[in-house]
């Protein structure tokens, strides 16, 4: 239970980095990076995110379930 709470704020932390940019592109001025930020810090989350998905697929702490 604790790991789906850690990837549930994982996905709410990208998906509010995502809405920041988009917030950033509507009003950004010549010369301002928030935007470059914005979108630094998702991909860097989400590249944690695959990370601890892997790891956590080896350990077998998730399991992929059968259809």
């Amino acid at each position: 239970m604790i790991f789906k709470t850690i990837i549930l704020l994982f996905l709410t932390s990208i998906f509010f980095c995502l809405g920041t940019a988009v917030v950033f592109l509507l009003k950004q001025k010549p010369g301002q990076t928030q935007l470059v930020k914005a979108l630094t810090a998702r991909i860097t989350l989400s590249i944690i995110l695959f990370i601890l998905l892997f790891i956590a697929y080896f350990l077998g702490w998730i399991t992929p379930h059968n259809l």
